[in-house]
């Protein structure tokens, strides 16, 4: 119908399941068809114990730059065709795509998340490891004929690379138990920027496990504008999150609080050419409501 109206109109649509289906009408939050559906969260799951919940609004966000996409391929489109579309996602279908490395090994016969439930998790060099300090830093040793040497020689464990349990990968996994005991004495003997420094130096991928404060005042979120200074003397709003995706030759709005409920409402009405008396009847019988009658409301209460 719209389309009928407007043909170059690019309309978008999110759901929780999708638009077809038995679940297609099912209300859904991230957490139910992102996480949970998608075997995200069963991935995770250590054996034996609960599955696990997630950072508040994780699948939003994917699901929501997915959305952007959707809507940025349909306006270019209609730049090459002159023809509006219809575009859509959903939490499901991100949250798939989020886990579909692990989902298309099982297409292609190997089920890493159900090995991992019967046997944990396998690969001792692309895991988390805790430091004399407490913290803790996660490796992710890929290339491991390069960098297992460096982590060897740098957490001073040359005797590693001659050890037949630990000398090669495949020894590694099958002395998985013993191997994890040897990590964690070693990087018992160091604490984390010690540890860090020698890992970095021997060329051994890896990275710190941030506790949600320390990521606000790290260095390098700041320096690539990923945390950013709002300039708003207000508590509470010193710093905000910035959008992931960067333009050089378009530079970022400065951040800004929200505005409050109902700012907007007079001004756009007006802006749509209905008159005052229509504005106030809106008003009268509670259909809209802007700010100075909201602002009004929470001094009187």
């Amino acid at each position: 119908m719209l389309k009928a109206v407007n043909p170059r109109l690019v309309y978008g649509h999110v759901s929780g399941y999708g638009l077809e289906g038995p679940d297609a009408e099912r209300r859904a939050f991230d957490i139910t068809g992102w996480w949970a559906r998608s075997g995200l969260m069963e991935f995770i799951r250590e054996p034996g114990q609960t599955p696990q919940g997630m950072a508040p609004g994780m699948g939003d966000h994917c699901t929501a730059t997915a959305f952007f996409g959707a809507i940025m391929t349909g306006l270019y489109r209609r730049e090459k065709t002159g023809e509006g579309s219809f575009v859509s996602t959903s939490l499901i279908a991100n949250g798939v795509w989020a886990n579909g490395m692990a989902l298309q090994g099982v297409i292609a016969g190997n089920d890493i998340g159900t090995y991992r439930q019967a046997k944990g998790w396998p690969n001792p060099l692309t895991e988390c490891h805790q430091c004399r300090d407490g913290r803790y830093l996660v490796l992710a040793i890929v290339n491991t004929g390069r960098e297992y040497p460096g982590l060897a020689r740098a957490l001073d464990r040359e005797a590693w690379l001659t050890d037949e349990r630990f000398a090669s990968v495949p020894a590694i996994l099958q002395h998985r138990t013993e191997f994890r005991a040897a990590m964690r004495d070693a990087f018992s003997q160091l604490d984390y920027d010690e540890a860090s420094a020698r890992l970095e130096a021997a060329g051994v991928t890896h990275g710190p496990v941030q506790p949600m404060a320390d990521v606000l005042t790290d260095e390098q979120m700041r320096a690539a504008g990923v945390v950013i200074e709002t300039g708003d003397e207000g508590e509470g709003y010193d710093l905000t999150i910035a959008s992931p995706i960067n333009v050089r030759e378009a530079p970022r709005r400065a951040p800004s609080r929200a505005p409050d409920v109902g700012a907007n409402t007079l001004e756009i009405l007006r802006e749509l050419d209905f008159d005052a008396d229509y504005i106030a009847a809106l008003k009268q019988a509670d259909v809209i409501v802007d700010a100075s009658q909201i602002n009004s409301q929470q001094v009187n209460s």
